[in-house]
């Protein structure tokens, strides 16, 4: 089992680059910042090492880059007349913005928002300043941040990558990572990829291609805001890719590349926030930037989380081919796994001495598994059918929960997992409560398997809640159990009903849990034991 582990419009800046070497400047290589992997750029802006300055025969042809020379007056018609710079937009939350050249009457590059790529801007050698504007403004408009003078030497090739967050302070403050292009030659069949660390919340990391080895990654110890070298690292072309992110040896996400073409010449930057929900726009993942422009934004493999919920069932392995997935998971244990993304057969093998090994109780597959998404799987039911009550079956859930709610309440849907007929469930004022009204019901006619429609948004620190069966669904509602339920500001949790109604021999008893989700690991929280309130004193 591998958890998860982590736990306005104004711009301070986008485009800080300086000390760029140039051949008539000696003294401009004593600034440059070193970006070792282990410690990272020691100041705010990592400036471009004339060791790492590209060859006049690896730069890119301005003309293919469809942006005019910022100079027009100027033979500019290859890079070894001038240099070329783009912006790589890696900075989580950050408005769009547009370029300026100090003294122009046009912005050089516009609109360019997160995640994009603009294309290779074509200048002369010499000293610039980039200005900062947001998107649309005019050029009386005052940037909201100018550059120091850039120095470029004819020949170089800049990208330059915009990190961290607009207000953050410390390591996560806003600054430019300016790395010049210099990837080797790859072999054939390969392709070559510059890894950049540019999580503005991240720790430092350890990389494993391939994702099967944590005690042996191929990069270790790759601080915040360094990369893994200006050559790049030959990776086998024509083929997706796992990538391992781990943190001090534990593992912390991975990642599913594309076919990496062959030949290819490929940034591949960590990005966004781990602070954020792997599925929004703002999650971390990894934007691959290759020679033409962006190739894609890779988000994080997808989770899956299961809770045993049948209470005959006892000990059991969810297993795929034959091979573990989460062994041994009791009744009300909740498991996590992190899948590359597709569709997986399950079996469920009930206890034996070897894992995978005991009787299949059931086989489901699993609903397409999208990267960035995580997902809920619960086993409930009966083991062995009585009466009317449910086969043991695997049912799955998205979560999805509202982001936009007011951060002082917590969001909660109900999912009706318990050996019981169709229920209502409402908020009753105390544990005592034999009933509740219509306008305190929170779900009504909840049938086993289902959940909830709609967020339920709940504004104090715990709620009682009653849960009664739905055969009279006629408002007062009836309540068989009360729960004491804790919500706490800013939780998104679903409410999961447990157990049997009417418990037989070792059966467990109707109780709640509640999953708390988030982008760190899940949490279980419960059983919630509950109160019949028809109990004689």
């Amino acid at each position: 089992m591998n958890p998860y582990k982590a736990s306005a419009i104004t711009l301070c800046s986008l485009l800080t680059l300086a000390g760029c070497p140039s051949d008539d400047t000696a003294a401009d290589t004593d600034d440059a910042t070193a970006t070792d992997p282990t410690t990272g750029p020691t100041t705010g802006v990592t400036t471009v090492d004339e060791t790492d300055t590209i060859d006049e025969t690896d730069t890119i042809d301005p003309d293919s880059s469809g942006t005019d020379p910022v100079d027009t007056d100027t033979d500019t018609d290859t890079a070894a007349d001038g240099a070329v710079v783009r912006v790589v937009h890696g900075s989580p939350g950050a408005p769009a913005v547009d370029i300026w050249v100090m003294g122009g009457e046009e912005a050089v590059i516009t609109g360019l928002e997160y995640g994009q790529a603009s294309d290779y801007l074509p200048v002369d050698a010499g000293d610039y300043v980039f200005e900062v504007r947001v998107a649309g403004d005019a050029a009386d408009v005052d940037p909201v941040f100018s550059t120091d003078a850039l120095t470029l030497a004819a020949g170089d090739s800049i990208t330059a990558i915009a990190a961290g967050q607009v207000g953050g302070e410390g390591e996560a403050a806003f600054r430019v990572l300016a790395l010049a292009d210099g990837f080797a030659e790859g072999a054939d069949g390969e392709a070559l990829v510059r890894i950049v660390h540019a999580g503005a919340d991240a720790p430092a990391v350890d990389i494993d291609v391939g994702n099967d080895d944590a005690a042996a990654p191929e990069l270790a110890g790759v601080a915040r805001y360094a990369d893994s070298g200006a050559e790049g690292v030959a990776l086998p072309a024509g083929e997706a890719l796992q990538i391992g992110i781990l943190d001090a040896g534990a593992p912390l996400t991975a990642f599913t590349t594309p076919e990496l073409p062959d030949g290819g010449e490929i940034y591949v930057i960590a990005t966004g926030l781990t602070a954020d929900m792997p599925r929004t726009e703002t999650g971390f993942s990894l934007l691959a930037v290759g020679a033409d422009g962006v190739i894609g934004n890779i988000q994080q493999n997808p989770r899956v989380y299961a809770l045993h919920a049948g209470p005959d069932a006892g000990i059991v392995d969810v297993c795929v081919g034959g091979a573990a997935l989460l062994p041994g998971v009791d009744f009300g244990m909740l498991g996590g796994v992190q899948v590359p993304p597709g569709e997986y057969a399950l079996d469920i093998h009930l206890d034996a001495d070897e894992d995978c090994a005991g009787d299949i109780a059931l086989s489901a597959t699993t609903p397409a598994l999208e990267a960035g998404g995580q997902y809920l799987a619960i086993a409930a039911g009966e083991a062995v059918v009585e009466d009317d009550d449910p086969a043991l079956g695997l049912r799955f859930y998205v979560e999805g929960f509202a982001l936009d709610a007011d951060p002082g309440d917590a969001v909660v849907k109900i999912i009706h997992a318990a050996s019981a007929p169709s229920v209502n469930v409402g908020v009753v004022a105390d544990d005592t409560a034999t009933e509740f009204p219509g306008d305190s019901a929170l779900a009504t006619g909840l049938d086993h398997g289902a959940e909830s429609s709609r967020d339920i948004l709940v504004t104090e620190d715990a709620v009682v809640v009653g849960i009664g069966d739905a055969a009279d669904n006629t408002p007062p509602y009836a309540v068989a159990r009360n729960f004491a339920v804790p919500a706490p500001d800013g939780v998104r949790a679903w409410v999961i009903a447990t157990g049997d109604l009417s418990p037989d021999g070792e059966e467990a008893d109707l109780a709640l849990h509640a999953i708390v989700t988030g982008p760190s690991a899940w949490t279980l929280l419960g059983p919630i034991a509950g109160v019949n309130p028809n109990d004689a004193p």
